[in-house]
């Protein structure tokens, strides 16, 4: 059904008949009124003005008559094809056990050059050792079950160590975590030990590369001590990683204690016990493909 509007302008008014389908084009813009068909074509066509019109000026702006296209201006795209969510195989994780022998190469031409030069091999790495025991297989009575008696805490203690080819074993332990300043304390300590020059293999923790490190090396202790690192993802190639094994899974296995001062009491007896047995030591070097 056909409406009748009227426009009125500032200075008068003006009388225009228009007729309004507001059917067509409806809602095309959020300030447009709504959709005209003029006599003037046979197209579509919509009416713009002012809304907000300032004091002093004309509230809306002339006619301004501009013809919709018919048809859309850009074509409509092609639907894609779907593609089916199929999960692909997982990859391998990071590891280096491909390239062990090139790492084992590259270590025994470094090993061989630091006997020729005269320097002590040692290895060193870090652990922790928890109040909570190394649950291992035992002896017991037949039919009873042994049982291990502790109570739940993270409190534990952390310990660097470092092992030699001929069977030598530095160890130290605090309950602190060990940062750059206590890893030079422990190299000051294993230069006092070691006479000669002396080659550190390590892993490549943040701990092992501080500034306290660089600045002992810088005060002169360069002259006898040399840093080497591991190849990432390798704890296989650090004879070091024997002496926590062996700690916990045999010396400390199914020891349970009472508190941190305990504990330190049965490390140090299980430390001394196996510095005499330097055959197991050495077998360490052996097992991670070293000749000692």
């Amino acid at each position: 059904m056909d409406q009748t509007r009227t426009r009125g302008w500032r200075g008068g008014v003006a009388h225009a008949t228009t007729a309004w389908r507001p059917s067509q084009a409806h809602g095309r813009a959020a300030g447009a009124e709504s959709s005209a068909v003029g006599p003037r074509s046979a197209g579509v066509w919509l009416w713009w003005g002012c809304v907000d019109g300032q004091t002093h000026r004309r509230s809306a702006l002339p006619d301004v008559w501009r013809p919709l296209p018919s048809r859309p201006c850009q074509p409509f795209a092609a639907p894609g094809g779907l593609e089916c969510a199929a999960s692909h195989p997982a990859g391998d994780p990071t590891r280096r056990d491909s390239h062990s022998s090139v790492a084992r190469g590259a270590l025994a031409r470094h090993q061989k050059k630091a006997v020729e030069e005269g320097y002590t091999i040692v290895w060193v790495d870090e652990s922790g050792f928890y109040l909570l025991p190394h649950a291992e297989r035992t002896w017991a009575p037949k039919g009873e079950t042994p049982v291990l008696s502790v109570k739940l805490t993270h409190d534990h203690l952390s310990a660097i160590s470092g092992i030699t080819l001929d069977g030598r074993l530095v160890m130290q332990v605090q309950e602190s975590a060990f940062d750059s300043e206590g890893v030079v304390a422990f190299l000051r300590v294993l230069l006092r030990k070691i006479h000669g020059k002396v080659l550190v293999i390590w892993d490549g923790s943040p701990i092992h590369k501080g500034q306290p490190i660089k600045d002992y090396l810088a005060r002169g202790a360069a002259k006898r001590l040399h840093l080497e690192r591991l190849p990432g993802y390798a704890p296989d190639l650090n004879a070091d990683e024997g002496i926590w094994n062996y700690l916990k899974r045999v010396e400390l296995r199914n020891r349970c204690c009472a508190d941190l001062a305990e504990l330190r009491v049965e490390l140090r007896r299980a430390k001394e016990r196996l510095r005499h047995k330097r055959h197991i030591i050495r077998s360490f070097s052996t097992h991670c493909g070293y000749s000692v």
